[in-house]
Formats: C-alpha cells, sequence, structure tokens
C-alpha cells in the first residue's frame, strides 16, 4: 500500500483517505459478526416459543440450548479481543510504515539536493576548465605573433610540428598554475554555493520541527531546481554557440546580430571574470602607456578669424530690428536711435563711464532685491553739437568698422560727434581723413585699420565690459558657481538664448537663470569663445564642451569643437568621433570620422578600440569601397583581431566576416601567414579553413575579386599635355580631361589606377600650361596651343565640376608658359615662364572676387621650368633654367611685396621637375640637369627639404625618368604622372607614387592619354562622375 506524504492539507487528507479505504474490510468482518448475533437471538425467541406447546423436552432442549448459546457467547468474546489487539498491531503497522516513508522522502530530498549541488559544481568546473583553456589559446597566439619572423626564416621546417612542440611545452610548464587558479576559483564558488546548500539544510531542520512550514520550503526548493536547471540549459546553449556544427552552413551575420547585441553585457561581464584575455604585465604596460599619454596631451588654442565679423553682423541686425536694445541716444534736433549699450561703449568712454556708474546702483538695487527688467533700459541725451549724421557714423563705426558716412563734406560733423562721444579711435580716422583730403584728394593712405581689424578691437573691449562686469544685464547658474553674461551677446551667438530671451519666456524677465545641468567651468569657456573667438581644447574636454554647446546650440564654440575633431583626429581617437557623430547624428562629422577610418584602416585596427566595435559597423567598414589597405592580410588580421577579442560569441561571425577578405590577391607568403594563425585550432572551423584554402589556389576567381578597388574621396584629375605617336612620327597635343576614378590593388605589391574621361578644354588644346584649385574650382593658365612661335597663350578659363561648365575669366597681362602657379591668401600668383625666345622675371596676382590681374614684385632673374609651391604660409621656388638654359639649383622664398630671400640650395641643379607639399616638408623628384646649355641628363634622384633644418636631404630615387611630368598630392602620397625621357625622347607612360611611410616609389599602372608637359590637380567631384 502506498502511503502519501502527511505534512501538506492536500496531502494529509488524501493518507487519511487512503487509512480508510485500508481499514473497511476489518469492520465489515465486525459489522457481520453483529448481524449474526442478531440473527442468533431472534431464532432463541421462537424456538422457546415451540418448547412452551412442547411441553417438558421444550424445556430440557431449552436448557441444552441456553448452554450452547452460553458458550457461543464467551466464543465470540474470546474473537473480539483478538480481533481488537490485531487492529492495533495494525495500527503501530501502518504508523511505522508511514514513518518509514516519511524517513525515505526526506532520504530522496536530500539526495537529490546533494546530486544538484554536485552537478553545479561540476558545471562551475568545467566553465573555468574552459576558460582558462581559452585564456591558453590566447596566450599561444600572442606567442605565436612573436614566433613569426623566425617562422619564415625557416621556411622548410613544418610549422605546424614547431607549433605542436611548443605547446607541448608550454602545457607542462603552465599546467600547475592552471591548476591553481581552477583550485582558487572552485574554492571561492564552492564556498558561496556551500552557504545556500547550509540554508536548504537549515530549513530542512525547521521542517522536521515545524510541518506546517514543509509547503514553502518544497516551493523554495523547486523554484531553486528551476533555476539550476535554467543555468544549465543557458550553459547548453552557449556552449552549443561555440562549436561550429552543421547548421553553420545557413549561419549569416544577420541572423546572429540580434543575438549579439543582446548578450553583449553578458559576455563582457564573463570576460571580465576571465582577465579580459589580458595578462597582468600587459595590464600594468597599457596603464602605463595611458598615463604617460594623458601627460603628454596639451590643449591648443582654436580661433575663427572671421567671428568678429559675424558676430557683429548679428548685433547689427539686432539693432536695426530693435531687438534687446538698452540704450537711446537723443539728439538735440529731436531725432533717436536704439543701440546696444556694450557695442557702443566699445568705442565711446562717455557710454562706457555712465554703464559703469549704472552698474553700481544696480548692484546696490540687486541686493535689495528692488531689480525689474526696465531698470537695464536707459537713454543719454546729447548736447547740440552732436546731429543724427554724426551720431549715425558713430554707431555704424561701432557696428561695421567702418564710417561710409566719412567723407570731406560731413568730416566736421563726425569729428564733434566723436569728440562728444568720446570716440577715439572714430576721432583719429576723423584726423586722418582730414589729412588724406588736404594731400592726395582723397585717397586712402596704406596703412589704415582694415573693417576686420577694427570690429576684432571693438570685440575686444566688450570682452574688458564683460571680465569688469560691467553692463552685464543677466546671472547664469551652473553647477558649482554663477556667470554674469550680457543678454545680447548670448542671443546673437546661441539659439538657445535667443529663444529665451526674445519670444517673451519668464526667463526673459527674470534677473536669473537656472542651468543646473550645466558645470560653471564649461559654461564660462562656451560663452568666453563669444567675447574673443578663442576655445582652448583637448581630447579630454571636447567631447564634453561639444556636448555641451549642441545642446545651448552655441555657434562660436561648436564651430571651433568642430574644427578640432577635423584637424586633430587620429587613429585613437576616430573611433570615439563616430560614436559621438553617431549618437548627436551630425552627418557631416560622421562622414569626415568614416572617411578617417577607412583611409587609416590598418593604424585604426591596432587600436584597443577596434575590438568593441558592433558586427554591423565592422562588417561596413570591410565591405566599402573606400577601405584602403595595402594588402588583403591587413584586412585579415584585422578580422582576426576583432573575433579573438570576444571569441565566445564571435567565433559564429567569421564566414560571413572572412568574405570580406580576398584572399586570391595574396601572395604565397602572406598565405602562409594566414595558415599559422591559431584560430584554426578551433576543430569547428576546419570547413571554413578548407574553403579558404580552396578559394585562394583556384584560378576561377570571378572577376571583381580579381582586384580590391578603393574609390578615395578626392580624385586627381589631369590636364592638357601631348604625347608621341607609337611609331615616335609626329606628337599630339589634347584638350581632354581624365580622372582617377579608383585605385585597384591586385595580387601581391601590383597596383593600378582607373582612369575615366571627365571632358574636354574650351578654346584649343594646349600643354606647358599651369593650374590651380581655389574653393573646389579649377583654373586653368596659359600655356602653348602648338610647338612654333606665336602659339604662347595668356587665356585663363575656369571650370566648376558641380555645374560641369567652363568660364573664361580675365586673361593675363603677359603670355607664358613653362611656368608656376600658386595660390595664397585667396589670390593667384602666375610666377616666371617664358614666352617665344626669352625667360621672364614677371609676377602677376589674379583676385577672383574683382577678376582682375595686377603685377607684383618681379623675381631677382627670369626663370623657366622651376616650380613653385605654399609651405608653411610662404611661396617657395626651386630650380628651373635661366637666360642662357642652364639648370639652377636655387631656392628662395618669393614675397610679392618684399621680393625674394634664398634659401639652402638643391644638391643638384635641376628644372621641369615635380615638387610638392606633404605634412611640412618639400618633396622633389625627376626633371633635368645640366652642366652646361648644351648638355642636359635625366635626373632619377630625388630630395626634401625641411624648413625648420633649412637643408635638403635624398631619399628613394625614381626608376625610370619623368621629365616634365605632372604631379598631385592624394592622401598623403606623392603622385608623379608621366613625362618623358632626355636621353631618347621616349614618353614615360607609368605614374609612380611615393609613400612617406613606407619610403619607396609604387607603380600605380599606365597613363590614359597625353603623357608630356601635362599638369595634374587634386578635385572632389560629383557623385554621378563616379558610379
Amino acid at each position: 500500500m502506498a502511503v502519501a506524504h502527511p505534512c501538506p492539507q492536500k496531502k494529509w487528507q488524501e493518507w487519511r483517505r487512503e487509512v480508510g479505504e485500508s481499514s473497511n474490510p476489518w469492520m465489515e468482518k465486525v459489522n457481520s459478526s453483529a448481524e449474526e448475533e442478531e440473527d442468533l437471538g431472534e431464532e432463541g425467541e421462537d424456538s422457546s416459543g415451540e418448547d412452551d406447546d412442547i411441553g417438558e423436552e421444550g424445556d430440557e432442549w431449552k436448557f441444552q440450548k441456553e448452554q450452547e448459546t452460553t458458550t457461543v457467547d464467551e466464543e465470540e468474546d474470546e474473537d473480539s479481543g483478538k480481533e481488537d489487539k490485531c487492529l492495533q498491531k495494525w495500527k503501530e503497522d501502518l504508523k511505522n510504515e508511514v514513518r518509514r516513508k516519511l524517513q525515505l522522502e526526506e532520504k530522496v530530498e536530500s539526495e537529490e539536493e546533494d546530486n544538484c549541488m554536485q552537478r553545479w559544481k561540476e558545471d562551475l568546473k568545467n566553465e573555468v576548465r574552459g576558460k582558462l583553456q581559452l585564456q591558453e589559446k590566447v596566450e599561444i597566439e600572442e606567442e605565436d605573433k612573436g614566433m613569426g619572423d623566425r617562422k619564415k626564416d625557416e621556411e622548410d621546417e613544418d610549422p605546424r610540428e614547431e607549433l605542436l612542440q611548443r605547446e607541448e611545452g608550454n602545457q607542462e610548464v603552465d599546467q600547475q598554475e592552471c591548476e591553481q587558479n581552477s583550485l582558487y576559483c572552485l574554492e571561492e564558488s564552492e564556498g558561496r554555493g556551500f552557504q545556500g546548500y547550509d540554508y536548504w539544510q537549515n530549513q530542512d531542520n525547521k521542517e522536521k520541527e515545524n510541518v506546517s512550514y514543509k509547503e514553502e520550503d518544497e516551493r523554495s526548493m523547486k523554484s531553486f531546481k528551476s533555476k539550476d536547471q535554467e543555468e544549465e540549459s543557458e550553459n547548453e546553449d552557449e556552449s552549443k554557440g561555440l562549436c561550429r556544427n552543421e547548421n553553420f552552413e545557413g549561419l549569416t551575420a544577420e541572423d546572429s546580430y540580434e543575438g549579439e547585441e543582446q548578450s553583449e553585457k553578458v559576455a563582457e561581464d564573463e570576460e571580465s571574470l576571465s582577465g579580459s584575455w589580458t595578462s597582468p604585465e600587459d595590464f600594468d604596460g597599457n596603464q602605463e602607456e595611458e598615463e604617460e599619454s594623458d601627460g603628454e596631451e596639451e590643449e591648443k588654442t582654436y580661433s575663427k578669424e572671421d567671428h568678429s565679423i559675424k558676430m557683429f553682423l548679428t548685433l547689427k541686425e539686432f539693432k536695426d530690428a530693435s531687438i534687446l536694445t538698452d540704450l537711446t541716444l537723443h539728439t538735440a534736433d529731436g531725432r533717436s536711435l536704439q543701440v546696444h549699450s556694450i557695442v557702443l561703449a566699445a568705442v565711446s568712454s562717455l557710454i562706457w563711464r555712465q554703464l559703469n556708474r549704472r552698474n553700481d546702483e544696480i548692484s546696490i538695487r540687486c541686493r535689495e532685491d528692488e531689480v525689474n527688467d526696465e531698470d537695464y533700459k536707459w537713454s543719454v541725451a546729447l548736447g547740440p553739437e552732436v546731429d543724427h549724421v554724426g551720431l549715425q557714423a558713430v554707431v555704424d563705426f561701432a557696428y561695421t568698422g567702418h564710417t561710409p558716412l566719412l567723407n570731406k563734406h560731413n568730416l566736421e560733423q563726425l569729428k564733434a560727434a566723436a569728440l562728444a562721444l568720446g570716440a577715439g579711435w572714430m576721432l583719429d580716422l576723423c584726423v586722418k581723413e582730414e589729412q588724406l583730403s588736404r594731400k592726395t584728394d582723397g585717397n586712402q593712405k596704406d596703412g589704415s585699420l582694415t573693417a576686420a581689424q577694427q570690429l576684432v578691437m571693438n570685440l575686444e573691449s566688450i570682452e574688458l565690459l564683460w571680465e569688469e562686469g560691467v553692463g552685464c544685464d543677466v546671472m547664469l547658474e551652473a553647477r558649482g558657481g554663477s556667470l554674469q553674461v550680457h543678454r545680447v551677446m548670448l542671443a546673437a551667438n546661441s539659439d538657445f538664448f535667443r529663444g529665451m530671451f526674445t519670444l517673451d519666456m519668464k526667463e526673459s524677465h527674470q534677473p536669473c537663470v537656472k542651468l543646473p545641468y550645466l558645470s560653471e567651468t564649461e559654461l564660462e569657456l562656451i560663452i568666453g569663445s563669444s567675447y574673443t573667438g578663442v576655445l582652448s581644447l583637448s581630447w579630454s574636454c571636447v567631447f564634453e564642451i561639444t556636448s555641451t554647446s549642441l545642446q545651448l546650440q552655441y555657434q562660436p564654440a561648436l564651430d571651433l569643437c568642430f574644427i578640432f575633431l577635423q584637424q586633430e583626429i587620429n587613429p585613437d581617437t576616430c573611433l570615439d568621433v563616430v560614436s559621438f557623430a553617431q549618437a548627436y547624428q551630425i552627418p557631416d562629422l560622421l562622414e569626415i570620422a568614416d572617411d578617417f577610418v577607412l583611409r587609416q584602416f590598418q593604424k585604426v585596427a591596432c587600436t584597443s578600440k577596434f575590438k568593441d566595435l558592433p558586427a554591423r559597423q565592422l562588417l561596413g567598414y570591410l565591405n566599402s569601397l573606400s577601405l584602403c589597405v595595402p594588402s588583403e592580410l591587413v584586412v585579415f588580421e584585422a578580422v582576426v583581431t576583432w573575433i579573438l577579442a570576444q571569441p565566445r560569441k564571435r567565433l559564429r561571425l567569421a564566414k560571413e566576416l572572412m568574405k570580406t577578405v580576398n584572399f586570391p590577391l595574396m601572395t604565397f607568403k602572406e598565405f602562409k601567414e594566414v595558415r599559422y594563425k591559431n584560430l584554426w585550432s578551433d576543430h569547428n572551423l576546419t570547413e571554413l579553413y578548407e574553403a579558404i584554402y580552396e578559394d585562394f589556389c583556384s584560378n576561377n576567381t570571378p572577376l571583381q575579386n580579381q582586384c580590391r578597388i578603393y574609390l578615395p574621396k578626392e580624385s586627381v584629375v589631369l590636364i592638357g599635355g601631348d604625347h608621341i605617336s607609337p611609331d615616335m612620327a609626329s606628337r599630339s597635343i589634347s584638350r581632354q580631361l581624365w580622372f582617377g576614378n579608383s585605385l585597384r590593388n591586385h595580387t601581391g605589391v601590383k597596383k593600378a589606377m582607373e582612369w575615366r574621361h571627365l571632358g574636354e578644354m574650351p578654346e584649343t588644346a594646349r600643354f606647358g600650361h599651369e593650374v590651380a584649385v581655389l574653393h573646389g574650382l579649377l583654373y586653368v593658365f596659359g600655356g602653348k596651343k602648338y610647338y612654333g612661335t606665336g602659339d604662347t597663350l595668356n587665356s585663363v578659363y575656369r571650370y566648376d565640376p558641380l555645374q560641369n561648365v567652363w568660364q573664361c575669366i580675365r586673361e593675363m597681362q603677359e603670355r607664358r608658359c613653362s611656368f608656376s602657379v600658386v595660390v595664397l591668401d585667396e589670390k593667384m600668383y602666375a610666377i616666371g615662364g617664358h614666352c617665344e625666345l626669352y625667360h621672364m622675371d614677371s609676377v602677376e596676382c589674379y583676385c577672383p572676387t574683382t577678376n582682375s590681374w595686377s603685377l607684383s614684385r618681379p623675381l631677382d632673374l627670369p626663370l623657366s621650368g622651376h616650380v613653385a609651391r605654399v609651405c608653411q604660409d610662404q611661396i617657395i621656388v626651386t630650380g628651373g633654367r635661366n637666360s642662357e638654359s642652364l639648370c639652377l639649383a636655387s631656392t628662395f622664398v618669393y614675397h610679392p611685396q618684399a621680393g625674394s630671400s634664398p634659401l639652402a640650395n638643391l644638391t643638384q641643379p635641376r628644372a621641369h621637375h615635380c615638387m610638392e607639399v606633404l605634412g611640412e616638408r618639400l618633396y622633389v623628384a625627376g626633371g633635368i640637369s645640366s652642366h652646361d646649355s648644351m648638355t642636359t641628363t635625366d635626373l632619377l634622384t630625388c630630395e626634401v627639404y625641411s624648413p625648420a633644418a633649412d637643408s635638403w636631404t635624398a631619399f628613394c630615387s625614381l626608376p625610370v625618368p619623368h621629365v616634365g611630368a605632372g604631379s598631385a598630392v592624394l592622401e598623403g602620397k606623392f603622385y608623379v604622372l608621366g613625362g618623358y625621357s632626355q636621353e631618347d625622347f621616349s614618353d614615360t607612360t607609368i605614374v609612380h607614387r611615393y609613400d612617406p611611410h613606407t619610403q619607396r616609389w609604387e607603380n600605380m599602372g599606365k597613363m590614359p592619354g597625353p603623357n608630356n608637359d601635362l599638369k595634374a590637380s587634386v578635385l572632389c567631384l560629383p557623385q554621378h562622375f563616379r558610379m
């Protein structure tokens, strides 16, 4: 008979029902005995009636019957006693059986608890053991990287055997340490587990003492078991994720992105428990490097030259619309002007003194809490010596920096107004104007300040007012302090404050505005930028200041922060800039940061932040056509680095990521490094490695995978030139334009540029011309249209790539070819050259604003075939030919006003060479050299100039001659395009590129058309040209 547990109420009732059913047979037996006794009694009554009728025989029979009945009763009493004893014994047996069942159930539950705890311990041991094994793999991989060079030298040996030997040696050395670490982890974990186990044991003891608590404890035990089961199932799922099972073929990155993002935090916690795959020595080294980098970080000051112009333009718009004007000026003739007191006080000592006096009065009222919005508005009545013309001239001078009303007819009115208002700068200007009108009949003196310079001085005066707290009409309370400022300055520079003070909000009438979410230090820096146009920034604070500027919509500080982020971006910070731009939805900044990541991918992949990239973002970079890498090995190593950073969740993405690597483009030496990677030690990735190996060895590679295509942000554009026919019988001049659409990396070091036709120049074909780029527009100057006399040109054309339109602009004053053009301070200078049979020393300056040419200071000697470039805001000219056609080694700085200043000479004379600026240095390549006017030779040597040291240093020579070639700088690399050889007059149809980092020349394929006397430039072309 099965007996249920008696403790819960429900089960107790079931137990009583079973006991009742068990006792039914005994009750039936007792009831049947009572019924037989009653039946016997009735029969006895009937028998006694019959005996009366029979007589004496009946009495005798009756006596005998009574004796029998008495005997039966005694027997029945004996039977009843026996049955009572039997029932009592049965009850005791039943109680013993129930007690035994209870003890058995308690023992089973205890064993289940022990088994559960044992399984938990085993799972914990397995987890610790797995993490230690993964850590060993990472350490082995680091050792593999260190042994990479030795393996390359020992090509005859089997690298896998060497790896196995090293692994066996490392296993014996690290076995004791791993065992100690695992035991330590297990002791900690078991210690925590035993606390829970003791808790349940205590609950079991209470259960024995008090049966009413049994049900609650059982529910707790079941929940504990269910949690253990859930954890076991999660561990099983994770272990399945680690293994590349048969479903790996159908797994894509898109299928696993969501799960990856959801489990990212859990995985990070697990990685941190296992040491984050970083040894203590590496961690200490990284910490020291970070501390050193933080200590070396310096703040840089950024400014915008046009800040004062933009700000005063906004203030003038406010004045014209009577926005936040607080001062009314009255003249004796009944006219009035509303202005901003701080703007006029910047040029007027009278207004400055009165504003300072009012500032003291308002300070006293503030202490008495009697200040309202109207107290900041005031007026000044001027004397009869000041009329509305003179007053208007002073106000215009304060807001614009110049006086359009100043002339000899109203000079006295302006002087009187300036004298009455104490406008010293205005008075000086009137005195100079008076002197000029007497001497030169109104022509302005060259030494006068420009309007922009005057506005800078006006802004400095307003800054001084702010520093002294004069005219401040609002206080900003921030976290950590308060700041007094001028409302009009806040509104002129911030859309946030402009809306607050001009849209009738409650803050517009309050003397104090609370900004508790901003710190006082950041607020002072941001507001100070509107008074100075300057902001000091570093990577430690730029994101916080940019964030605050975005919240306040404070444009001056925001512009300076964006300049810092664009100019100071580097491989260590570019991914932070990407994240910041994504978080704040700044598409222009995001485009710049993404472009930097793609162009500097090899360096970015070596940073620690690269390992934290989301999978989608990494795939976006790897699949981009703008990804710039020297070889496919760089892409493969980046993928492996990213996977091994968190292998538990990223191994399942290996197949999808490996699709972005063009393995057929690798050399055998590069693929050998792929084979050595410890990534393939996972047996579940064996099929992936076999597929990669088959792809590498296959000759049936699709056309699109035969090279990696890279689209640079800008394009090299070739303009004009000439080339010789294949039979070298004739030459032809070109008017075509070509641009390099993409760069293509083929197997190994083989590279090429894909050229596309851009269009044709108007008018006529030309060679020996010059080009320049200003504000994205291409300018083409002079040159020759043919090889005879009288073919030199002075025409100039401008090309707009956005509109795809050519425009003829003002011609040069002189015809010239074989000259040089540079851009400096928004103007273009055409320097030297030759026309017909003579060389030129003249210099012309073109102003795009006025579309006019003017002569500048000439050169010290006539030059042609020279090259000029702008380096560190100076025009530097090298080499060239003199009037006797001798090549020169001269180098000098040309000043449009001051003339020429000599620098260190080239190491050897040269002309018709190429020169470009990379960083802060000048790189010179190719050209010709001569020892007399009759002998010229090709120059393959190259040299670089350092302005700081004023010296030339040789670098890697060109492999072939490049005389009269085009040159350009694209993404920090020096391109030399085409040219010819002076020895046999054959065209050079090859493009060479110099990389300053690798310090070697690269062959970039063939030229698309003309090769000789052409020019090259760099343009940002619209997207439809590059589709």
